[in-house]
């Protein structure tokens, strides 16, 4: 049986994996004035950490079952700690700094993937009285990692001024060092029961209603990210403020949002339907797009993306939660496939948003209209998912 500190631990991994996705941005600018690397380099380092998550994830399926939960647990926290530790000390140690940032991304991207599919299932595998209650509180985690992470290194950093980021970078590669330690003994649960095997990935494939579950995570990916990474620039452009404002007013509230809902949900888990719950999400989702799009007036667009932020809440959680509900063998090659899924839309949804901005002269607004096809989308699969 699993003990509470396992479920702490495995609250802990998603705030270690909001550190590898949310830090290194907040650092763009600096690293860029500090080593005079264009800016087109340096933004190139998102889509190599959402690539190499994604291929971790899809290797996950084939890895971790071999090795076990524990290992991977611990291993996954290592490359993050590692990843945090080489991008504060490698680039004034290589003759290309570029290439030492590179290489902190790489190893943190390949903790964050591991992370992402590990968590969930080892705190499944605890005993709860509500699955979907204990995954939406779980994953609220990321979210108030995320807002944590935002507000403090930005708080930091303004306080210390920017010169100090390679000391901030290796405060933050502590949490991942004491969190994987204590995965080496703390109590972990196979999440397929001992009368069970676990499901390869062509009987996933070949599963009813996966790709529908599949659908559902691509779109909740795309209809998350494309409005948060766009958020600071967002607030920037709309409200004319400075970037420390910029990044709270905008990601941040995003964020902590996004985790109020799933502390909400995971209380209204307990008396309401999870797939009612999530098509009631889905809709708002929508509406919220349209605040943020369509009505030209930035009170109202910021409320927007806080309403965005909130409705999206749900969704990813609720997603594993069916997944594990209609699909009892899936265990780690199904967490690993939905993973690879919400990472691709993760990848797709903002770079759609940017794409259709370009094509109106940067116009942020007319980007994340043209994003709307997402939660449309999120909405029709959750409806389907109500029909069952």
């Amino acid at each position: 049986m699993c003990h509470k500190k396992t479920i702490i631990a495995c609250y802990i991994g998603y705030i270690v994996q909001a550190i590898s996705n949310n830090f290194a941005p907040l650092l763009f600018l600096i690293l860029q004035a500090q080593y005079q690397i264009p800016l087109t380099r340096i933004t190139m380092l998102i889509s190599v950490n959402f690539t190499i998550q994604m291929l971790t994830a899809a290797a996950s399926a084939l890895f971790v079952d071999r090795i076990g939960y524990r290992a991977a647990a611990v291993t996954a926290h290592g490359c993050t700690a590692a990843g945090l530790v080489c991008l504060a000390l490698l680039p004034d140690r290589m003759g290309t700094p570029f290439i030492g940032i590179l290489i902190a991304v790489a190893l943190y991207a390949v903790g964050g993937g591991i992370l992402e599919v590990i968590i969930s299932p080892i705190s499944e595998a605890c005993p709860a009285g509500n699955s979907a209650y204990a995954m939406n509180i779980l994953h609220s985690f990321y979210s108030w990692g995320s807002a944590g992470v935002i507000v403090l290194s930005t708080v930091f950093l303004r306080v210390t001024g920017n010169g100090s980021w390679q000391l901030l970078s290796l405060l933050w590669a502590l949490l991942p060092i004491v969190n994987g330690i204590a995965f080496l003994k703390l109590p972990i649960a196979s999440p397929v029961k001992e009368n069970q095997s676990n499901m390869s990935i062509p009987e996933l494939l070949t599963e009813k209603g996966f790709w529908e579950l599949l659908l559902l995570m691509l779109c909740t990916g795309a209809s998350e990210q494309a409005v948060c990474q766009w958020a600071s620039a967002f607030a920037e452009k709309g409200l004319g403020v400075s970037k420390v404002l910029g990044d709270i007013a905008g990601p941040a509230m995003f964020v902590a949002c996004m985790g109020l809902a799933r502390v909400m949900h995971a209380q209204l888990c307990r008396t309401r339907p999870l797939n009612r719950l999530m098509f009631y999400s889905s809709c708002f989702c929508v509406l919220s797009y349209f605040l943020i799009g369509v009505i030209q007036q930035p009170f109202t667009n910021l409320l927007g993306m806080a309403c965005c932020g909130f409705s999206i809440g749900i969704m990813w959680p609720g997603v594993f939660t069916r997944s594990a509900l209609l699909i009892k063998r899936g265990g780690t090659a199904m967490f690993a496939l939905l993973a690879l899924s919400g990472d691709l839309g993760c990848a797709i949804g903002p770079t759609f948003a940017g794409y259709m901005a370009g094509l109106k002269g940067a116009d942020l607004r007319f980007g994340i209209t043209c994003s709307i096809c997402f939660p449309i989308l999120l909405t029709i699969g959750a409806w389907r998912q109500l029909l069952k």
